[in-house]
């Protein structure tokens, strides 16, 4: 009898398509793990007129795209989708399954897991395979001051959910081509507990800051809130958006969703400006996948500098300043 091919799933949520990318981010660390353990790289999309969305998954990365796809599932319903994905993967019998941890992941994913009878690694911040062929899934623990390297091995499948900008996305492959395979609506579902009424999308006012292409970092060495402030008018004059370390956050100089770190929101811009951070492990986790850094800081020592592919050695709020009025004088000429 031949041996069954492993598989890794990952669930494709593509509501928020353009703007939340971590499906496709997870589908290119699924390929990097895949070729570790010789398995196949699968989506699973359920909804209504989704084929657009399953082509999507397979010029990511898929080579396989599970789809149920009826009118009552046009709206995501939790006790559909997870009765759905419990007999999925009972039937396909799946090594791995990825979600991303999104506010829909957090709620999906452990649901799967408890029908599943199996262990779940939430928010994770890394995934890779180790000697004995288990998934090795990095999360924050102790309020991030640790990271924890968790295996799950005697329950199958392994689950994990992972947070947005933690991975790379593969670039869309039109030549890619991938088998699809689709699942009828099983007619003994359960009955929805909620029904939903109506929905209305409403569009962010400011891009997210794990999707911005340029991010003005502060730390505790911007020295004042008042002094913090001022990396608000650089962002704005790059068209970037403002981040944050923890003892910024904590100290009310910044909101807690500019807050960067190994526990926190994970960036990946094309030019992070990094100014009065040290560069405590807490705060560098979340900024590794950035295409260039450079870095302010009185400490020529400082972790962040070393980090960085220009490192300023000046005073932080003092080079900002500049900063924005060389800028805003170049915008005036």
């Amino acid at each position: 009898m031949a041996e069954k091919t492993r598989s890794i799933w990952v669930f494709g949520d593509y509501r928020n398509y353009f703007q939340n990318r971590v499906t496709l981010q997870l589908l290119s660390r699924a390929t990097d793990l895949a070729q570790k353990i010789d398995a196949e790289v699968c989506a699973v999309v359920f909804g209504h007129e989704v084929d657009e969305w399953v082509g999507e998954y397979i010029a990511h990365g898929a080579k396989k795209v599970f789809v149920t796809d009826h009118p009552m599932l046009k709206s995501y319903s939790t006790d559909l989708y997870v009765a759905l994905m419990e007999r999925l993967a009972l039937t396909y019998d799946p090594e791995i399954i990825l979600v991303g941890a999104t506010s829909f992941g957090r709620e999906f994913a452990p649901r799967v897991s408890k029908r599943l009878k199996t262990g779940l690694t939430a928010d994770c911040v890394g995934l890779d395979m180790n000697e004995e062929g288990l998934l090795v899934q990095t999360a924050p623990a102790f309020g991030g001051n640790v990271l924890a390297r968790i295996v799950t091995p005697g329950r199958r499948p392994q689950m994990a959910t992972v947070r947005p900008g933690t991975f790379q996305e593969i670039p869309h492959n039109y030549e890619a081509a991938g088998e699809i395979v689709r699942v009828p609506l099983p007619a003994n579902l359960p009955r929805d507990r909620v029904r939903l009424i109506s929905s209305e999308r409403q569009p962010p006012r400011e891009q997210k800051i794990e999707d911005a292409a340029v991010v003005v970092c502060g730390g505790r060495g911007m020295g004042s809130r008042k002094k913090f402030r001022n990396l608000y008018d650089l962002a704005r004059i790059l068209g970037g958006e403002v981040g944050a370390t923890r003892p910024v956050v904590y100290s009310k100089w910044a909101e807690e969703e500019a807050l960067v770190g190994q526990a926190d929101k994970h960036i990946q811009p094309k030019v992070l400006l990094s100014f009065g951070i040290s560069g405590a492990i807490q705060h560098t986790a979340g900024i590794t996948n950035a295409d260039f850094i450079i870095a302010v800081n009185k400490n020529p020592n400082a972790a962040m500098m070393k980090m960085a592919d220009v490192a300023i050695v000046a005073d932080a709020n003092q080079v900002c300043t500049a900063f924005i009025r060389e800028l805003k004088r170049r915008i005036r000429s």
